[in-house]
């Protein structure tokens, strides 16, 4: 066989880098979270737009409001929630922050386990936001957005993304390689710096918006604040669940 010198095509295949550097499942993720509010803004009209608010956003005591589609919705919206936005700008916050904290997970853990989890923790989202909020028969609160699941995905982040490389050596060439990271165990969360200075600054800056009002003289912030614990604290505690053996 002969050895010939790779031509400048050849070159230009191996040296050529993917557009996109988003692992699919994150691609696919924020792509339908994308498609579902493009549908609901240019193709329903304002009725259409009511009545899917009604069936898949998460309305806490919808079973007594007869409007509000009954109990049977508590079956999915808890997760349907995630992929409905009020306006760009919460879309466009919540996918760049999808983008960010997701495609380490997905990186890691791979589409189905990153999926699963971002809808685990929105679901927990949602029912600290159940337990947390007042209705009142003339205004019953309404959750919709994917930040108690992006929330999931960041506090699942944050058990690995402080942690060192770990490094080998292949066995065939020697070469020294990166393996990976370790997941944080619960008692490094509170002893190493980075690792708990991070999810102090995010608690608390989550915490303290329903203080904002007070501290400014304005009007209360529309932020659920409560899905955003819930699902960092769920993504945060039920991600060592998705560890694979001898990760």
């Amino acid at each position: 066989m002969r050895n010939e010198p790779a031509s400048d095509a050849d070159e230009g295949q191996e040296g050529r880098q993917p557009i996109f550097l988003l692992p699919a499942g994150v691609t696919l993720l924020a792509g339908l979270i994308i498609a579902v509010h493009l549908g609901m803004t240019f193709v329903l009209d304002d009725a259409g737009r009511q009545a899917f608010t009604i069936w898949f956003a998460f309305i806490p005591s919808r079973t007594y409001y007869l409007d509000a589609g009954g109990w049977m919705p508590h079956l999915w919206t808890p997760f349907t929630h995630a992929f409905l936005h009020a306006g760009f700008d919460h879309l466009l916050i919540n996918m760049a922050w999808l983008v960010i904290f997701a495609t380490p997970v997905a990186r890691r853990y791979g589409t189905f386990r990153t999926t699963l989890l971002f809808l685990l923790s929105s679901a927990v989202g949602a029912a600290a936001f159940a337990l947390t909020s007042i209705n009142s028969p003339d205004a019953p609160q309404i959750l919709v957005g994917a930040s108690g699941g992006v929330a999931g995905l960041t506090g699942a982040a944050v058990r690995f993304m402080f942690q060192p490389v770990i490094f080998g050596e292949d066995r065939e060439t020697g070469e020294r390689i990166a393996l990976g990271r370790h997941i944080a165990t619960i008692p490094q969360l509170f002893t190493e710096g980075r690792v708990r200075n991070f999810i102090l600054i995010w608690v608390v800056l989550n915490a303290a918006v329903p203080l904002l009002p007070a501290l400014t003289g304005g009007n209360a912030v529309l932020v659920a604040w409560q899905a955003h614990l819930g699902g960092f604290l769920a993504g945060l505690l039920l991600v060592g669940l998705f560890e694979r053996r001898g990760h």
